[in-house]
């Protein structure tokens, strides 16, 4: 039906039970009508957690995942669940966030916990580097205000099943995100989100199905299926004056940017050269939002690609490396997350390298006693210099710069991580980003004279 383009999925519920009969069937039919990438949106359970999503993916090669908990099941996640979703979001196939939200409709777990549940889902999207899968439904307001408060827009999302006023529309947009429609725009008396389909631009635009619900016109009332989507895209198509394959191609384009799905031929580096260094990127994670941060605009450096798939192992951090470290001048942790998230492995393979007679440098935001609730400093001795992020000449201008779920916390607790690492490490260094309006000289008299560590000024808006 499309020669040329393909359609993506980017909402589908296929590890539903609905489909266990005829499942290889429903993959066929998708694939013959040109839909062949899936994004299925694992929503847990208590019987099942994701292992239903993760066998999809396993069997069918062509199925991303998301995971999350929905709002209905929101009074059931406990802590056991969010640990759940960072261990597996490190999984290739994973590559976003959600579903979660608020459903005010039902109101099928109290508002109050959906709220929580939400806000601990985007902390979560931020810390994996991954788009967060919005639901919400008569929770406009709290929707926003959540998404504003806890920075969600930074890391990019999706509004799904988008039938929202074009208000609600356009602030979410303000903040980065994509809205998705579903069949529900083939339905004739959909006029609403007619309007704003049209009033939406296209490059902000995903299509999904939401199977098994919400077939479209003439499927309306059955299952729905990935097959379906032709039909969604057609109308698409004609309230946005465009073909059918220019729907297709800018849609399929708008999903594979936000969800990181085969952009580039380039497989994402885990040691990348610059200049006579050798630079680790072992975690995409964060606890942080920089406003600075390069990776909001791209996961390139200096031509190196390094949005990771997976977090590698120390196998494959030695393997990236390659037989001769030493050549280097220095090894370097620091990619596009936060290294010492990863403390375990920075310690084996430091302390491996260092045997070998490498330099040793990390690069870090100073949050490690935080993250891990211990001195961590006294477990790097092994390491010749650390760089800590200090941006900032205290706390009120920090949190402007940086959002953090640390709070007030976190900038004493870089102070102390600066200067415990003088009696560990040999070089300590505290370094800014000369972000506009920020008092260079502040940070430099905080630095040098009250605690006694070297001082550097990157460049802002230049990595590496």
């Amino acid at each position: 039906m499309l020669d040329k383009y393909k359609l993506i999925d980017s909402h589908a519920h296929l590890d539903d039970e609905r489909f266990d009969k005829d499942r290889d069937e429903v993959m066929q039919r998708a694939v013959d009508a040109g839909v062949d990438t899936i994004v299925n949106v694992s929503c847990w359970d208590s019987n099942n957690g994701f292992q239903p999503a993760l066998d999809l993916a396993a069997k069918y090669k062509n199925i991303y995942i998301s995971l999350g908990v929905h709002p209905h099941d929101a009074k059931g996640a406990g802590e056991c669940v969010y640990n759940e979703i960072k261990r597996l979001a490190r999984y290739e196939r994973v590559v976003a966030i959600g579903e979660t939200g608020l459903d005010y409709y039902y109101d099928n777990s109290p508002r109050g916990v959906q709220k929580d549940v939400f806000r601990r889902h985007i902390q979560l999207s931020r810390m994996s580097g991954m788009p967060i899968v919005v639901h919400t439904r008569e929770a406009e307001k709290d929707t926003l205000e959540i998404l504003k408060e806890e920075g969600a827009g930074e890391t990019g999302g999706v509004l799904h099943c988008f039938s929202g006023s074009y208000e609600m529309a356009k602030a979410c947009m303000d903040m980065g995100f994509f809205l998705s429609f579903t069949g529900v725009v083939t339905f004739p008396k959909a006029s609403d989100i007619h309007e704003v389909v049209k009033r939406v631009p296209v490059d902000r635009i995903l299509l999904e199905t939401d199977s098994p619900y919400l077939a479209p016109v003439p499927h309306r009332g059955e299952r729905n299926e990935p097959v379906y989507m032709i039909e969604t895209a057609s109308v698409i198509a004609r309230l946005k004056g465009l073909s059918l394959e220019d729907v297709a191609r800018i849609t399929v384009s708008n999903t594979k940017n936000l969800f990181n799905i085969d952009i580039r031929e380039d497989r994402p580096e885990i040691a990348y050269k610059i200049r006579d260094s050798l630079y680790l990127n072992i975690t995409n994670m964060c606890t942080n939002y920089c406003t600075f941060c390069a990776k909001y605009r791209s996961f390139t450096v200096k031509g190196h690609y390094l949005r990771l798939r997976y977090e590698p192992t120390f196998s494959d951090v030695m393997n990236a490396i390659g037989p001769d470290p030493q050549d280097f001048r220095e090894i370097v942790f620091c990619g596009f997350g936060e290294p010492l998230i990863r403390l375990e492995l920075v310690k084996e393979v430091g302390l491996f390298l260092k045997k070998r007679g490498c330099r040793i440098r990390i690069d870090t935001d100073g949050l490690a006693n935080l993250i891990h609730g211990r001195n961590v400093l006294q477990e790097l001795k092994f390491v010749d210099e650390i760089s800590v992020s200090l941006n900032a000449p205290d706390s009120e201008t920090y949190r402007k710069i940086v959002k953090t779920p640390f709070g007030d916390r976190a900038f004493p607790a870089i102070l102390w991580f600066l200067k415990e690492a003088r009696k560990h490490i040999s070089k300590v260094t505290a370094s800014i980003v000369s972000v506009p309006g920020l008092d260079i000289e502040a940070c430099r008299r905080l630095a040098e004279d009250d605690l006694g560590v070297a001082f550097r000024v990157r460049e802002y808006n230049e990595v590496g």
